[in-house]
């Protein structure tokens, strides 16, 4: 029988097992069949942040209930995404690799079409909503935000997924509302930009 690994056919006998323990020791295929790409690596043929983990839809899983205020004060969620993709970006004001990656974040939300993405962030550990709106408006962020100083909406994702500790980090959510791509760390617009392409060229 044939496997496909990350689009590609692997032959049955020893050669593709042998193929497939050289992807486990670069540390390409993980134990439940999505792809982890080492920096500068490639998912697919599609270059990725570092740290990236590309889920095939088989292995996804739902993204938890999200609801609360913004930072404004206004009401915001997942809830009401359903049917877009999403890109859910979790920040904080303090955070110095959350700045460097801001203006790629806000560049890409403003030059994506709405009708089929949406993008939302979690802003972490700020107490004084003061000091978010701030850095909101220092980088053009023209997307809501959740606000979690506690990170009590973190902890509603499975670590391996989104790692509380791991600021920033950045997940694209699929149409039927599961997590299809998870990345740890800052992500660029480069590297962003084909992961989400991905993920809206699929079939609802």
């Amino acid at each position: 029988m044939r496997r496909r690994v990350r689009g590609a056919v692997l032959a049955p006998a020893g050669a593709g097992l042998a193929v497939a323990a050289v992807l486990l020791l670069v540390g390409l295929l993980t134990d439940d069949g999505d792809a982890r790409v080492a920096p500068g690596g490639r998912a697919g043929g599609i270059s990725t942040a570092a740290g990236a983990r590309v889920l095939e839809p088989g292995a996804r899983r739902d993204a938890p209930a999200l609801s609360g205020d913004d930072l404004d004060g206004m009401p915001a969620g997942l809830a009401g995404l359903r049917g877009h993709v999403v890109v859910l970006n979790v920040w904080g004001s303090w955070c110095g690799p959350c700045r460097a990656e801001a203006e790629d974040l806000a560049r890409l939300s403003r030059e994506t079409p709405g009708e089929e993405v949406r993008f939302l962030g979690i802003n972490t550990r700020d107490p004084d909503r003061a000091a978010a709106r701030s850095f909101v408006r220092e980088h053009g962020m023209g997307f809501p935000s959740l606000h979690d100083p506690a990170g009590e909406l973190l902890l509603r994702f499975p670590p391996e997924l989104l790692n509380p500790g791991a600021v920033p980090s950045t997940l694209v959510i699929d149409r039927r509302g599961r997590v299809a791509v998870a990345i740890g760390g800052a992500v660029t617009d480069e590297q962003l930009r084909p992961l989400l392409a991905r993920v809206v060229e699929e079939e609802s």
